[in-house]
């Protein structure tokens, strides 16, 4: 009976009678959001009847109603944010603001200040910005979002609809959601969040932001208690770069990569679908640093690499310019490489260039597991719109019942490479089968690409003759 009055004491201890000493703490440091921008002044249809028409000076007249014409209008938007520092430096969501040209910042006060921006990442969502003030200003420190857990309490602030100050609270639903972005690690919580709650602070139960409101699932636009916050933990690293420097400098490898699957481990003989699986490597720091195609990422910087998204994200979180170990397994062996980390946003557009090749002797034509194959002639090329230097087996049909056809396999594309070795003609693909068949091994690592792009796909051929 003692224990069960212990534990009730306790669960009761836990949750909070009351969100109100928090939110009379924290409420002057968030901050609601008003942009401005000028938009074209006749953004609907034009030209509804000809030049010249009996009609075009009655049209024009009831387009230009109300004074307007051509001028340029105004058109405004709402949001939310919060100060991180007594001099002003203040955090919001980069689509809060995005394209504005004048930025407005209502304090919890009703003081009404102008804004700069002082940097944006759209890859994260993150923006900071700036205001001057006489007096030193409320502020939140950012908390360690890697210890909330589902089931904590949370309490979100913001402007919803343009509702000002308004505070909500629920729980931490979920960790480490991917929504679209390549560098997301998104809190989801059923604390109420609505438009203009973008960019607002989550807080926990110690007056800490553990995540920047983002967005919401919704069928009706309206809050059914799934939103998503973007990790404390990630927006730090990213208002730091953008206050020391303006934008963000993330470290860049230099390849690219995709998911190990089950049958693609099982094609390169690894224990485990684990790692990333490099499919490329244009020129950059891990070309200069001896990387291949076909290497699997088992480790970067002494951490283990568990897929590719957890890779992109160490990447981008080390600072460009520093000598990283990366561990990888190349045919069934680990090999250590030293990696010079370049900066990714100098490196957006690199495009790796075609290797050169000797010619085929003569076209020909076979079907395998599921494809119609055929080495690569100056007609093909022309005909699939590629360069001269292309070399591999090109896809001239696949068949809609194979497997291949599930994976993704169609016309036009190229295979460069079978079981980590380059194909330049339709034996050189029997003969990985046969090495893969002999390796007992129940399927094969195809290099595929697709208007130059590539990616790996593994095929069975425990069945194939």
């Amino acid at each position: 009976m003692i224990l069960i009055v212990a534990q009730s004491l306790m669960a009761h201890a836990r949750m909070p009678e009351s969100f109100a000493d928090l939110a009379e703490k924290i409420s002057p440091s968030v901050v609601n959001i008003t942009t401005s921008t000028t938009v074209a002044g006749r953004t609907g249809p034009q030209g509804i009847v000809p030049e010249g028409s009996p009609f075009e000076d009655f049209f024009r007249e009831f387009q230009d109603r109300g004074g307007q014409g051509d001028r340029p209008r105004r058109s405004s938007a709402l949001g939310s944010g919060f100060v991180i520092s007594e001099d002003g430096f203040i955090v919001t969501n980069n689509h809060v603001i995005e394209g504005a040209d004048e930025v407005l910042i209502e304090f919890f006060s009703g003081e009404e200040l102008p804004a700069e921006i002082v940097g944006t990442d759209p890859n994260t969502d993150i923006a900071l910005l700036k205001v001057e003030s006489d007096e030193p200003l409320p502020f939140v420190s950012f908390g360690d979002s890697d210890t909330a857990r589902v089931g904590d309490w949370v309490m979100a602030m913001g402007n919803p609809l343009g509702q000002g100050f308004s505070v909500s609270a629920g729980i931490v639903s979920a960790r480490n959601r991917a929504l679209s972005g390549t560098y997301d690690d998104y809190i989801q919580t059923d604390a109420a969040i609505n438009r203009g709650n973008s960019g607002g602070p989550l807080f926990n139960m110690d007056g800490e932001v553990i995540g920047v409101n983002t967005a919401i699932l919704s069928p009706n636009g309206g809050s059914i208690g799934i939103g998503f916050s973007m990790a404390s933990n990630v927006v730090t690293r990213v208002v730091d770069q953008l206050q020391e420097y303006g934008e963000t400098r993330r470290g860049w490898l230099g390849v690219r990569i995709q998911d190990v699957t089950e049958d693609v481990a099982d094609a390169l003989g690894l224990a485990e679908a684990k790692g990333a699986l490099v499919s490329d490597v244009p020129e950059g720091p891990a070309m200069e640093a001896g990387m291949e195609a076909g290497d699997v990422i088992i480790s970067f910087d002494g951490k283990e690499v568990e897929d590719t998204r957890g890779l992109v994200r160490q990447v981008g979180n080390t600072a460009v310019g520093k000598s990283v170990r990366v561990v990888v397994n190349r045919n069934g062996e680990t090999q250590t490489l030293l990696v010079t980390l370049g900066r990714r946003e100098e490196a957006e557009s690199a495009v790796p260039a075609a290797q050169p090749g000797p010619e085929e002797e003569a076209p020909q034509s076979m079907d395998l597991m599921g494809l119609t194959l055929s080495p690569l002639t100056s007609e093909i090329r022309e005909q699939l719109e590629l360069p001269e230097s292309a070399r591999g087996l090109a896809v001239m049909d696949v068949d809609e019942t194979s497997e291949a056809f599930e994976k993704g396999l169609r016309a036009g594309d190229v295979i460069t490479e079978a079981g980590q070795a380059q194909v330049l003609a339709l034996s050189d693909l029997e003969d990985r089968i046969a090495e893969a068949k002999e390796a007992g091994r129940k399927s094969i690592l195809l290099l595929v690409r697709r208007a130059g792009d590539p990616r790996f796909v593994a095929l069975n051929i425990a069945d194939d003759e």
